[in-house]
């Protein structure tokens, strides 16, 4: 039996100390990394605040070129740990991983860019992993399941919304006109969409009688539309969740893997106890 070379023992030991969070080093590689990503995130933050940047320019300076240097490290090493490099680098977190990574090094060249380190954020995804909260992805692919199956209705309804709110902005043009605010037919479809969906800047307001009533019944009809969506896609879900029960399929919690055995004491896919 041959034994592996040094430097495949080195790469695998890196692979598993980036890529799995079972193990002690894994896991404390991963919260150093969710912790560094958290503290970028603030610095950008804080450097925003014009009174704070100016006092602390240097200090946040250094420290995001710090993290930046980190992550770079860290890009770099993923690369090396795995076999095909490619895999990686065109994965999703890939390329997050990159984007997060380039903004700081582009505002050398280009003003402002660095605030786009915000999308570091998107980052902390991994938290899932990490946290082994892979039943609340099973979840969101529920909540996605729901949505696509619900997408027609929801087109339906939304166009619907929008002919009443031209047809609602066109009359409160006609009835207020330029004196209540009311100056075009546009202006009065925003007030239209800004009332049904209950936001109510106050910018402009009807002044008339008629105009103050029909402002009433477009509120009221606000609260109704609010709930439609909302009704749309339980129903999905509650059918989905129906589908199931008809079909005696018993879910791993873990991995929401289906399909088990009735019989079956444990995951086929992840090992959880069923």
């Amino acid at each position: 039996m041959n034994n592996p070379l040094p430097n495949e023992k080195w790469r695998s030991r890196l692979h598993q100390i980036i890529y799995e969070a079972d193990t002690k080093e894994g896991k404390i590689f991963d919260l150093v990394i969710i912790w560094a990503i958290i503290f970028s995130i603030i610095l950008v933050m804080l450097e925003s605040v014009k009174t704070l940047d100016a006092k602390y320019h240097t200090l946040f300076d250094v420290s995001e070129w710090i993290i930046t240097i980190l992550f770079t490290i860290e890009y770099v090493l993923r690369i090396i740990s795995v076999k095909k490099p490619q895999w990686y680098i065109f994965s999703f977190y890939g390329i997050i991983d990159l984007l997060s990574t380039l903004p700081k090094y582009l505002s050398l060249f280009i003003g402002g860019a660095h605030a786009l380190v915000a999308l570091r954020a998107l980052r902390l995804l991994r938290i899932f992993r990490i946290l082994k909260l892979v039943r609340f992805v099973g979840a969101t692919d529920n909540l996605a399941k729901a949505l696509k199956a619900s997408r027609f209705k929801i087109f339906v309804f939304l166009s619907a919304v929008l002919i009443i709110c031209v047809i609602i902005g066109t009359i409160m043009y006609l009835i207020e006109g330029d004196q209540s605010g009311f100056t075009s037919i546009p202006r009065g479809i925003y007030w239209a969409i800004v009332t049904l969906t209950t936001v109510g800047y106050g910018d402009i307001a009807p002044q008339s009688a008629v105009g103050q009533f029909l402002a009433s019944m477009v509120m009221i009809l606000g609260y109704g539309i609010i709930a439609i969506p909302t009704g749309i896609i339980t129903a999905e879900i509650s059918k989905d969740k129906a589908h199931l029960i008809d079909m005696n399929t018993n879910s791993c919690t873990n991995c929401s893997a289906a399909n088990h055995r009735d019989d079956a004491k444990y995951c086929y896919k992840c090992g959880e106890k069923l």
